[in-house]
């Protein structure tokens, strides 16, 4: 493997280094006045008191499944069926889950130092305030993909030298590296569900109790220093929209960049990467996006009370995609070499680049279409403000509609997208798009932490009783937070889309299943029972959220009550009852939606295996995968945007609204009415909605890490072969046919059966009415090999001297070597031994003087049988290496 690689840990420590500097420099920046430090120390301290919480209760869940991991990967299987797995994958977990966790940490630490930093900076202009609000996020962005870029390369450099050192791209030893390396993205995803939906539980309890009692009952502002509940809330936009996102996202990143070298280690070509290019090149993107995203930063900026703060981070997003795009042409035309195959399909390097570029214009149009849907001035959002002038009820029914609505235009992008890049270049071509969208997460997340940042400025603000025009710089900044805080979220869920796909088709890969035939009715069954997975899971996060809130309510209630003098400014609230409230809840009801995403996968693939005599379990978990994630895709997409449009029709009101002719501003009736949406909205928007993409991948992750071990075998494995339309297959015939010599124009005589396997060969590549293509098709069915190995027998090597001279002689030629076998034994073992195979007659190529470039190589595994497998003979017959023409 070249040293390339190298560079992508490096890209990583860039990033960290970037994240050091910027953490500094908002550090240094003026923290206000002593009142607002003490503000600011309350949201800190409730924060890390969290955190810390929360790492006991995952410390609890993480250790004995990473004890399960060991144990697991300490299974080698059969001879017959073995499984390409290791007790390493349980350190791969642990790393995955701390560096999660810190990603998170990372971004929570930031953004309690830059809110209170942020509402000092608005004291001054609205272009210093968006300086340092976005300064805070970019750390947040760079830190998380720095540490992803880091953690995935340098353990893909380690398993590489501990597993398969020297060993090629497609051979088992490389397969068990990266089956191990999916531990990391294992345990990267796992914390971030646990992340994500107890953050989005505390956040939200906390912010429903102070929206329902202080604001609609109290009738006092949104983060009035008088309510109880708004330090919870405070520190619920850092644990849940910053810390939450940041472990998201990093688990989102880990998982694409690991979907797409999971198909890469299928491929096998010739390269000057030692025929690693396939897997290093999602790396290698990730990196340079990274750098796109650092040097973006640079751009976001407005100069005037008036500019739009929106266009200014818009304008960071748009280079960051138009760096990455250009640098991934490079990429990808000196990595990868001309032509690739994956499972039969052909494409070529330009295909790879048209594949990322529909991922970046995927991920542009899902940012665009979610701002649409959640933007304040645009058609959804006024719609909901409109229907808030007739009550309450209205209000709800309108953000729901515009919830679904939104749902069409992101599904048809997607579909569109997927379509495009499998066209262009197969499943690899799927995977590799979201990992072109992916490869910008940093800006992505620098613009999504930037919100919550200002969120809590304008928090800190109006509890400090700061200027009113402190306040409204802050609420400018909030509301493009909320805009950009959806567009992350539509965002992750189109790239989760793309990569779950991707997974899939490496979990169909290694499971050993063609198709997921839903005229079996255990597969169906699983269908339906994988699209109810993701209402199940919305159902439990929306009441944990409902129960919290209840508690929060009647505890912000007691408060006004009991202790005298809150509303007058003359006694300081009980904030740390609410604070506890929050963190009690989360903690507890986080668990159940966890274990689902967990659990379920593992119960099917285990439960169900060996029940069916024509089914295999493996293919009901397909089936369970296909429905979560259409499911959860829908639901993400209505859930984010319908929270996302009733939260920016409320904040319509603070600069007051025209309904029918009549102005109304915040107080008011539609007000009221609109803050009830608001409510309504916030679990979905921050809770649930976010937390599918999460839910989609790490199940397919989960299914992935158990894929070996209910892998179907020969004995039960069901379904049609794969078809490849070979329009000229022609057969070795036999050996006792009258031998011919025939001199080449090299000058060598070759001796060889007439009208034989070499002559036929010979009259294909000389006769100028042939075509080289994929259909043409010459069986060597005489090439042995030693029993269950890619060694080839001596006793055959004249067939493969008689290619050697036939290339030779007609240096123009290429050719595409072909492995295949029989069907006895396990599917993947015998692909895994066809693609050795091939490379093996490859190698012996190489070695007699033929250029590399001029062959490509590939196994088939049992596919493209030539005779039947049902007897000696005709498996030995299906046991060979064709040759095809692929260049006259």
């Amino acid at each position: 493997m070249n040293s390339i690689v190298y560079l992508v840990p490096l890209f990583g420590l860039v990033g960290l280094i970037y994240t050091a500097i910027k953490f500094n420099w908002v550090s240094r920046q003026d923290a206000g006045d002593e009142n607002m430090q003490r503000l600011s120390g309350y949201i800190a301290d409730g924060a890390i008191a969290f955190l810390k919480a929360e790492w006991k209760v995952l410390a609890m869940f993480a250790i004995p499944t990473a004890i399960i991991l060991f144990f697991l990967g300490s299974d080698e299987g059969t001879p017959e069926n073995p499984i390409h797995s290791s007790p390493v994958i349980a350190l791969a977990f642990i790393i995955g889950a701390v560096f999660s966790a810190f990603a998170g940490y990372i971004g929570m630490k930031v953004a309690t130092k830059a809110n209170v930093r942020t509402a000092q900076a608005a004291r001054t202009s609205l272009a210093k305030a968006l300086n340092v609000s976005f300064t805070g996020g970019s750390v947040m962005g760079m830190g998380v993909a720095g540490l992803a870029i880091l953690g995935l390369g340098g353990l893909f450099i380690l398993f590489y030298n501990y597993f398969a050192q020297g060993k090629a791209l497609t051979s088992m030893e490389m397969r068990k590296a990266i089956e191990v390396l999916a531990g990391f993205s294992l345990g990267a995803e796992s914390i971030a569900l646990f992340a994500r939906v107890g953050g989005g539980i505390y956040t939200k309890a906390a912010d429903v109790g102070a929206d329902l009692v202080g604001k609609v009952e109290a009738g006092i502002p949104e983060d009035d220093v008088r309510n109880p509940a708004t330090i919870a809330d405070n520190v619920g936009d850092n644990v849940g929209d910053v810390a939450g996102m940041g472990a998201d996202l990093f688990g989102s990143y880990v998982a694409t960049i690991l979907a797409t070298m999971v198909l890469g280690q299928e491929i096998s070509v010739t390269d000057n990467y030692g025929g690693f290019s396939p897997v290093l090149l999602p790396m290698l993107i990730a990196g340079v996006g990274l750098l796109a995203s650092m040097v973006s930063t640079f751009f976001v900026r407005v100069k005037n009370e008036t500019d739009s703060v929106q266009n200014a981070l818009n304008m960071g997003n748009w280079l960051s995609i138009v760096i990455t795009l250009v640098a991934s042409y490079f990429l990808v035309k000196n990595i990868l070499p001309e032509t690739l195959s994956l499972r039969g399909f052909e494409f070529t390097s330009n295909d790879v680049f048209y594949a990322i570029v529909v991922g970046l214009i995927v991920g542009t149009l899902m940012s665009i279409i979610t701002e649409y849907y959640t933007a304040m001035g645009k058609r959804p959002v006024d719609s909901i403000v409109q229907k808030s002038g007739t009550g309450h009820a209205t209000n709800i029914i309108g953000g729901l509609a515009v919830g679904m609505e939104s749902t069409v235009l992101p599904i048809i992008v997607l579909a569109a997208g997927i379509i495009f890049s499998y066209a262009f270049a197969g499943i690899y071509g799927v995977s590799i798009a979201a990992a072109g969208m992916m490869a910008t997460t940093a800006m992505q997340l620098a613009i999504d932490a930037f919100g919550p940042i200002a969120d809590n400025a304008g928090g800190i603000a109006e509890m400090s009783q700061l200027p009113s025009e402190v306040r409204e710089r802050t609420d400018n900044l909030d509301a493009v937070g909320n805009t950009t805080a959806a567009t992350g979220k539509g965002f992750a869920i189109a790239s989760a889309a793309l990569t779950s796909l991707a997974l899939f088709a490496a979990f169909v890969g290694i499971s050993g299943i063609d198709a997921i035939d839903i005229y079996k009715a255990p597969v169906l069954a699983g269908l339906f029972i994988g699209g109810m997975i993701p209402f199940i899971f919305s159902a439990l996060a929306i009441s944990a959220v409902g129960k919290a809130a209840m508690e929060m309510v009647n505890e912000v209630r007691r408060q006004f009550r009991e202790i005298p003098g809150i509303m007058e400014y003359k006694a300081q609230p009980e904030y740390e009852k609410c604070v506890e409230i929050s963190t009690k809840a989360s903690l507890k009801e986080m668990m159940l939606p966890g274990a689902i995403a967990l659990l379920v996968p593992v119960l099917v693939g285990f439960g169900f295996k060996g029940v069916f005599a024509t089914t295999s379990s493996a293919e009901i978990l397909g089936g369970l995968l296909a429905g979560v994630t259409v499911s959860g895709v829908l639901m993400g997409i209505f859930q984010s945007n319908a929270g996302g449009a009733w939260d920016n029709a409320k904040k319509s009101f603070e600069k007051g609204v025209n309904i029918d002719g009549e102005f109304y501003k915040k107080g008011s009736e539609p007000h009221k009415a609109a803050v009830t949406g608001d409510t309504v909205g916030d679990p979905f928007k921050d809770t649930s909605g976010p937390s599918m993409n999460i839910l989609i991948k790490l199940m397919s992750i989960v299914s992935l890490v158990i894929a070996p071990y209910i892998a179907v075998n020969s004995e039960n494995k069901m379904g049609a072969t794969e078809e490849i339309v070979m329009t000229e297959m022609v057969e070795e015939v036999a050996a006792d046919m009258p031998s011919v010599s025939k001199t080449l124009s090299s000058g060598v005589s070759l001796d060889f059966v007439s009208g034989g396997i070499e002559d036929k060969l010979i009259n294909f590549i000389e006769d100028p009415s042939s075509e080289a293509s994929k259909d043409n098709w010459f069986n060597f069915s005489n090439l042995n090999f030693k029993t269950g190995s890619a060694v080839i027998d001596e006793s055959t090597m004249k067939e493969v001297d008689n290619i050697s001279e036939i290339l030779k002689a007609f240096p123009a030629v290429g050719i595409k070597v072909g492995g295949y076998t029989d069907n006895v034994g396990n599917p993947n073992n015998n692909l895994a031994l066809s693609v050795q195979r091939a490379d093996a007659v490859k190698a012996a190529l190489v070695s007699k003087g033929i250029d590399a470039a001029r062959i490509e190589a590939e196994g088939y595994g049992e596919k493209h049988p030539v005779a039947s497998n049902d007897t000696p003979e005709g498996q030995k017959l299906n046991r060979r290496i064709a040759v095809s023409v692929r260049k006259k």
